[in-house]
């Protein structure tokens, strides 16, 4: 896989307890952890840098965006299917199970959830 052309992306969620909770177990099946935390703000996953924020919106309330779909890179197949089901036991609801997606390349395998605010997201590798 290519070096991302992103920084790090921010989704803002409602209660940030809840979706701590459900990050810290879904991000745990991939791997990665809390690399920063600010407490009352928001809290940063990575491997080694921020790359993935949840966090208290700055203005209005957290609505989740319309098209907007965030995708997680998982070391293997058994991270991807570990991911739906720990989303699903955290408060995540599926959005398409494990599985192969041919359409979108040759032994991409995938699965989506939205997240207890409703955010897109997925886990994938290509493999």
């Amino acid at each position: 896989m290519p070096g991302s052309i992103i920084s790090h992306v921010s989704v803002g969620v409602r209660d940030l307890a809840v979706a701590r909770a459900f990050y810290d177990a879904v991000m745990a099946t991939l791997e990665y952890g809390v690399v920063m935390d600010e407490p009352g703000v928001g809290v940063a996953y990575g491997a080694d840098f921020p790359e993935f924020w949840i966090g208290l919106p700055l203005e209005g309330t957290a609505d989740p965006g319309n098209g907007i779909h965030i995708s997680f890179l998982a070391p293997d197949r058994k991270a991807v299917d570990a991911f739906h089901a720990v989303a699903l036991e955290n408060g995540g609801r599926c959005d398409g199970p494990p599985g192969e997606r041919p359409h979108y390349a040759p032994g991409y395998y995938a699965s989506f959830v939205r997240d207890p605010d409703g955010n897109k997201i997925e886990a994938m590798l290509i493999g």
